[in-house]
């Protein structure tokens, strides 16, 4: 049987919206450098970054592993892995990012207006919630993936990263966004801590048997 690598997922730095796919902040990229530098003391071993598809994800993964390599680990990547897109969800049979207004949706799908957005139950809730990712994770039926489906995703790709055998990275570090890391959270702990700190996340352990150990991860404490 190949051994696992450990997979830590961690939160993209910090943008100065989620108005579109925005770079880092400049504080951002400070941040993302100063994880990278602080992971290199932590005893990893050989590691492979990737990311998310999105702007933010890459430049992050990206200054990480700047910080991990001026540290002295090797590091393989940064590959973006579809498994850490945000969540699937559909609008008039289209996949639609989470947005922040009912324009925002209205432009993804051609011909739908704002309103026929709103008339919608899932995303009239969506706008009405004080907390939007908490309405989609705890929501009975979203238009496509639920919380549980996409840690299921999350936990089959952990699950493959031991496919490569001794030639695999000692600790995978993916880069990806706060809905799957409280998805992470909620499925695997039981407790949806909120939105999670810009670099910070989770690692992910599988055990034998298939259970997956999930364990809040902060490169800063």
């Amino acid at each position: 049987m190949s051994s696992r690598p450990r997979l830590i997922l961690l939160r993209h730095g910090e943008v100065v919206s989620h108005k579109g796919d925005q770079p880092l902040t400049p504080a951002g990229r400070g941040q993302a450098t100063d994880a990278g530098r602080r992971l290199a003391g932590l005893g990893l071993g050989s590691v492979r970054l990737v990311s998310g598809e999105t702007r933010r994800t890459r430049e992050t993964a990206a200054l990480v592993g700047e910080g991990l390599s001026a540290g002295g680990v090797a590091v393989r990547g940064a590959d973006v892995a579809f498994a850490l897109r945000n969540p699937d969800i559909y609008l008039a049979g289209v996949r639609v990012d989470m947005v922040s207004s009912p324009e925002a949706y209205a432009s993804q799908v051609p011909g739908l207006t704002p309103d026929a957005v709103l008339a919608v139950p899932f995303y009239s809730g969506w706008f009405s919630a004080p907390d939007r990712i908490e309405w989609w994770l705890r929501h009975p039926s979203p238009p496509g993936d639920d919380a549980a489906g996409v840690a299921a995703r999350l936990a089959a790709f952990a699950a493959s990263l031991g496919d490569a055998g001794r030639d695999g990275a000692d600790t995978v570090i993916g880069v990806t966004h706060s809905p799957l890391l409280r998805a992470v959270a909620l499925t695997f702990t039981g407790a949806d801590p909120g939105e999670p700190a810009y670099l910070t996340g989770f690692g992910l352990d599988l055990r034998s048997d298939g259970a997956v150990r999930a364990a809040a991860f902060d490169p800063f404490a």
